[in-house]
């Protein structure tokens, strides 16, 4: 139909009132010539470069949205990014697609390496229908929380250009997005102030229930049909014996007709019944569940220790009017290792000190300096041990628990209270038992079919728990020479795990960026957590049971409430590096943190009310002064080295850091509080070394 008569039919269409026909005639002419062939008007028509027309099109106009919408709607683009590049492919436009990838790849190759080097090696539409991240993302829908705001204005906006690239964007959110809208009303993180606090932060980190294939926050349950309904726990102490809460009661009453408290003081008797007495409830898990050998007289003691520390110890109540408080640290630093430690641990009893070698060996220290105990007769008595037998490097170990015995135990009570076996995992992949008393391995475990990462005992220790590159974690029994359980669930390797106190769940963190809890009865996950960027590197449970604390090798650590399933909040304060170790204070309201840049940290668990800001932004040295509420450097003077030369990239610290306690150039790899709430820390000392 040539321009004159397609004028003439519009002009009559309009007089008879034709006015629907009238309009989809002029739609079509509108992307017509002269001779009537199609006009490439439109992102759609323009083969495999119209999804980078199209996504530089949403790109930028969310660089240009609003800054209270910008850090929730930058979430969109990964994914977009991503089904684009498969879609280019698929539809076999090769070129494209590679310059595609490498034009638009820059934003995420900090968060998303991984899967970058993995979509890298796509070129055919063959290799979309085998790349096992191709087919995680082509067969699942991206899970995504937004604002109903942000969402609505995003959709317009599509409306308003779909010739321009809007139709390709609104059809891969409809093919591909599970998008979840929420009211600012109904969600504290979706509030007004909590997307005020996030537009004043450069930061950007994914939401709880965020990624494929996704899952309802906190919920183990990965099926996206699956309901919100979160599996009941019980964080509750484990119940006592009733025969054990007996013999504790009649000793602790000998003990406070021997000693009677002083005024204004608590009874032993009195503590033990109003904080340590542990008895059945709804919340308490069953003791059948999971069953502990009887209690004997050692257990006794050590519950007996825990109830004069209880009373006795320097309370640490959180932060009090934006002053947090006087937290001491004591530091041990191991000089001349030569890089050659893999990971330290100190002893519950305050005695000991262990260091897992590369070179396949195990190194434990006496504390104190006195000679360690032997009962092997003409054994030398020595201050160190080396406990010999792995065939790889070490990469974990674990005392036994034990109590921390004082000048007012008989010999005997100090012999029942220390720890008496250290666990330690290798890259052979076996888990050794090591005797404290002989100095010797008494046990080999095998399971793990590759390097054994983590191992930690159970908070009663019969039972304890290890991870592997496997994928794999497992509950073992010290009854057993095999494991008793086997936790399956993760994409990647598994790097760390730890007990939840009452020993009816175990924590697992993997390279996947998840971390997973595990009920120990049937071996079931009942609670799944997702929102590092990092690699997790370590993991720790508060001592009350309720809130999980979790680190990774970008800086950050996230608190997560257990029963309902969610986070709490990010903090952030470490450099360059990574954090290598979390303890909580017995209280749980204070965690304290070590890493890579040297420096201990501790951390407010409730938070100041300002915690929603940016924060303060020093530089990343940690040789220095210490650093706490009132005495933090500006950012001009810590990011200066000697010299006056310009030191690394800047680091944010958020307001929940209460102090923090740099070293020299010692890099810390353990942190543990005593039962007393003296902050411990082990470290190696490792100088630069000259070019």
């Amino acid at each position: 139909m040539d321009s004159d008569l397609r004028s003439q039919v519009i002009e009559y269409l309009s007089k008879k009132g034709y006015t629907r026909t009238e309009a989809t005639l002029r739609a079509e002419s509108a992307n017509q010539d002269a001779d009537g062939r199609p006009i490439q008007s439109r992102a759609e028509d323009a083969g495999g470069a119209r999804y980078s027309k199209a996504f530089e099109l949403a790109r930028l106009w969310i660089e240009d949205s609003l800054e209270i919408y910008k850090p929730e709607l930058r979430r969109v683009l990964w994914p977009i990014f991503v089904y684009s590049f498969l879609s280019t492919v698929s539809e076999g436009y090769s070129d494209e697609a590679s310059k595609f990838f490498t034009n638009f790849k820059g934003p995420f190759e900090e968060e998303h390496a991984v899967d970058l080097g993995v979509l890298q090696s796509i070129s055919l539409p063959e290799h979309v229908l085998e790349n096992h991240v191709a087919i995680l993302y082509r067969e699942n829908k991206y899970r995504l929380t937004l604002s109903s705001m942000a969402f609505l204005t995003f959709m317009q906006f599509l409306e308003s250009h779909l010739k321009e690239g809007g139709t390709i964007i609104a059809t891969i959110l409809s093919t591909y997005f599970n998008v979840i809208t929420v009211d600012r009303a109904a969600d504290d993180q979706h509030s007004l102030a909590a997307m005020l606090g996030r537009a004043r932060t450069t930061e950007d980190f994914p939401g709880e229930d965020e990624g494929i294939p996704g899952h309802n926050p906190g919920s183990a349950n990965v099926d996206r049909n699956a309901t919100a309904v979160l599996t009941r726990l019980k964080l509750g102490p484990l119940p006592m014996e009733t025969e054990l809460i007996e013999d504790i009661h009649y000793d602790l009453i000998e003990h406070d007709e021997a000693n009677p408290p002083g005024p204004g003081q608590k009874s032993l008797v009195q503590e033990f019944h109003d904080h340590i007495k542990r008895e059945e409830s709804d919340d308490a898990p069953n003791r059948n569940d999971l069953p502990i050998p009887k209690a004997m007289a050692r257990d006794v003691l050590m519950e007996i220790q825990k109830v004069k520390e209880n009373r006795d110890r320097f309370k640490i109540e959180g932060r009090t009017g934006g002053v947090g408080p006087q937290i001491s640290v004591c530091m041990f630093t191991f000089h001349n290792t030569h890089e050659s430690i893999n990971c330290l641990e100190i002893s519950q009893d305050n005695l000991l000190i262990a260091a897992g070698m590369a070179e396949s060996y195990i190194r434990v220290w006496s504390l104190d300096g006195k000679a360690l105990p032997s009962r092997i007769k003409d054994q030398p008595l020595s201050n160190s041990r080396r406990l010999i037998g792995h065939s790889a490097p070490v990469y974990g170990l674990s005392f036994s628990p034990s109590g921390s015995p004082s000048e007012s135990h008989s010999s005997i009570e100090k012999s029942q209270l220390r720890s008496r076996f250290l666990l330690s995992c290798s890259s052979d992949n076996h888990i050794r038992l090591w005797s404290l008393d002989a100095w010797t391995c008494v046990v080999i475990y095998k399971g793990h079919d590759q390097p054994v990462w983590d191992i930690t005992w159970g908070p009663f220790g019969h039972y304890f728990a290890s991870c592997s590159l496997d994928k794999t974690a497992r509950l073992w029994a010290t009854s057993s020479a095999s494991y008793i359980r086997i936790l399956v669930g993760h994409d990647d390797s598994v790097a760390c795990i730890c007990f939840h106190p009452n020993s009816a769940y175990v924590f697992t963190a993997s390279d996947d960026k998840q971390v997973r809890m595990w009920a120990l009865s049937n071996g079931y996950p009942v609670r799944m957590f997702t929102g590092h960027t990092g690699h997790i590197t370590t993991i720790e449970c508060s001592p009350n049971g309720k809130i999980l604390a979790t680190a990774d090798d970008v800086g950050i650590i996230i608190l997560w409430d257990l029963g309902p399933g969610k986070l709490l909040k990010r903090m952030r304060g470490h450099g360059k590096g990574g954090i290598w170790s979390l303890a909580w204070s017995m209280e749980s309201t204070v965690v304290i943190s070590g890493g890579a840049d040297g420096t201990v940290r501790v951390w407010d668990v409730e938070g100041p009310a300002d915690a929603a800001g940016q924060g303060k932004i020093i530089g990343d040295g940690a040789v220095g002064q210490r650093i706490d509420g009132g005495n933090q450097p500006a950012a001009t003077a810590s990011n200066l080295g000697p010299g006056g030369k310009k030191k690394g990239k800047e680091v944010i610290i958020t307001p929940d850091q209460i102090s923090a306690f740099p070293t020299k150039k010692s890099t810390v790899y353990k942190v543990r509080f005593t039962n007393m709430n003296l902050a411990l820390a082990g470290g190696a000392f490792l100088p630069e070394v000259p070019r």
